[in-house]
C-alpha cells in the first residue's frame, strides 16, 4: 500500500513541483516554514487545486493525464485548523450529518454506512459528548468531534491541515493522545501538515520536509530527523527521536531505566509499564560531549558514541555533531571552539552527555 503524489502548480510568486511516494498507513507529516506548499499540497491530493499531476492512493487513480476525480468522489476524511460544527446541531447530529451527506456523495462505496460510528466514537473519547452542543465543547474537544466526523464515512486517506494550530498548550496536550491512538490503530494512511517539530516527533511514522514549494527531503522520521545535511535546519528543535523499552522503575527516585539499540538511558518515571515500549526524544541542545568520561557530574545519562558527521549551523559560533550510539544516532550542538578543541572528526570516540530525554508517545 501506498500513495504516489506528483504535482505541478503554477502561482503569481509561487510554484508547487513535488514527486512523491509514501507509505500506505501511518502518519506521514509535511512539515516545513509558513508558505513552504504544505497546505497546497494537500489541497491538490484533496481535488480542491486543480494542478497538473498523478495521484494514486493505494492502488487507486485519482487524477492522472485523462483522470481528475472531483473531491466528492474522493475518499477522504479532511480537518483543517477550525472544526467548523453546526452550533444548533448537538455532536451527534453533526456526526450524523456528516455521515448522511456522505454516504448521499457515494461514500457508500467505501465502506460509510454507519457501522463504524460506536468504535470511531469509543477511539476519540467522545461518547461523553455527544449531547453536547458545539459551544459547550473545549477546543480540543471540537477537534476531536471534527476528526470523527471526517472518519466516520471509512475515507481511505485522511487530512489533516495543522489541526492543533488554534489550540492553547493545554488543549494540544488534551487532544495529542488521541492522535497517537489514531497513529497506532487506523488501517489508513494520514497526512498531517505542521510546522510544529515537537508535534511531528510525537505522532509522525514518515518525514517529508518542504521549502518554497519543494520536497527537501522525506523518509522515515527517525532517520531524517537525525541528518546533519538537510538546507532547512530545524533551529532549536533539532534532535533525535527514537523507540525504547522500559527494564527498570527506582520507586525511591521516581525514574525509570529504558534501554534502546546503543545503550540505556534514565528518565522520569510517569508510571510506565515493566517492558513497555515508549518514544523518546533527545533535543541536540541538550547532548554535551567529552574525550572521556566523567562519573562526578550531575548527568546521569552517558553514553560512549562515535562521530559520524558534522555540519555548520546557521551561526557561525555553532555546528552540529553527528553521533552513533549502537544503531542509534544522536545529534549534539556545540560551539566550533569546543568541537576543535575536543578535534571531532568522524570516526573519533567520544562520550555524550545526555542532560534531558523527553518522553513524546
Amino acid at each position: 500500500m501506498s500513495i504516489a503524489a506528483r504535482f505541478r502548480v503554477d502561482y503569481a510568486g509561487f510554484a508547487l513541483d513535488v514527486d512523491l511516494d509514501l507509505p500506505g498507513r501511518g502518519i506521514n507529516a509535511l512539515f516545513g516554514p509558513s508558505g513552504s506548499g504544505k497546505t497546497t499540497l494537500l489541497r491538490c491530493i484533496a481535488g480542491l487545486e486543480r494542478g497538473l499531476g498523478r495521484l494514486q492512493v493505494n492502488g487507486e487513480t485519482w487524477q492522472d493525464e485523462r483522470i481528475f476525480l472531483p473531491t466528492h468522489r474522493r475518499s477522504i476524511g479532511y480537518v483543517f485548523q477550525e472544526a467548523s460544527l453546526f452550533p444548533h446541531l448537538t455532536v451527534r447530529g453533526n456526526l450524523e450529518y456528516g455521515l448522511r451527506r456522505a454516504a448521499g456523495a457515494g461514500a457508500d462505496q467505501a465502506g460509510g454506512n454507519g457501522r463504524n460510528f460506536g468504535p470511531i466514537v469509543e477511539l476519540l473519547g467522545i461518547g461523553a459528548l455527544l449531547e453536547r452542543k458545539p459551544d459547550h465543547l473545549s477546543g480540543g474537544e471540537r477537534q476531536r468531534v471534527a476528526i470523527a466526523r471526517a472518519l466516520l464515512p471509512a475515507p481511505r486517506l485522511l487530512l489533516l491541515d495543522e489541526p492543533l494550530a488554534a489550540l492553547d498548550l493545554a488543549r494540544k496536550r488534551e487532544i495529542l493522545p488521541y492522535l497517537e491512538r489514531l497513529r497506532d490503530e487506523l488501517e489508513i494512511p494520514v497526512l498531517y501538515v505542521s510546522h510544529a517539530a515537537d508535534e511531528v516527533a510525537r505522532l509522525a511514522d514518515h518525514l517529508v520536509v518542504m521549502a518554497e514549494g519543494r520536497v527537501v527531503t522525506h523518509g522515515p522520521l527517525a532517520e531524517t530527523l537525525a541528518r546533519v545535511d538537510l538546507p532547512l535546519r530545524f533551529g532549536e528543535d533539532a534532535g533525535v527521536v527514537f523507540a525504547a523499552r522500559v527494564v527498570e522503575r527506582d520507586a525511591e527516585w521516581h525514574l525509570a531505566r529504558v534501554a534502546f539499540d546503543g545503550g540505556e538511558l534514565w528518565i522520569r518515571d510517569t508510571g510506565y509499564a515493566a517492558d513497555q515500549s515508549v518514544r523518546l526524544r533527545v533535543l541536540a541542545r541538550d547532548v554535551s560531549i567529552a574525550a572521556s568520561r566523567h562519573d562526578d557530574v550531575s548527568i546521569m545519562n552517558l553514553l560512549p558514541v562515535t562521530v559520524t558527521a558534522h555540519a555548520s549551523e546557521d551561526h557561525p559560533a555553532l555546528v552540529l555533531v553527528q553521533l552513533r550510539a549502537g544503531g542509534t544516532t544522536l545529534l549534539a550542538r556545540l560551539t566550533r571552539r569546543s568541537a576543535q578543541r575536543l578535534a571531532l572528526a568522524p570516526g573519533s570516540q567520544v562520550w555524550a552527555q545526555i542532560k534531558a530525554v523527553a518522553l513524546v508517545g
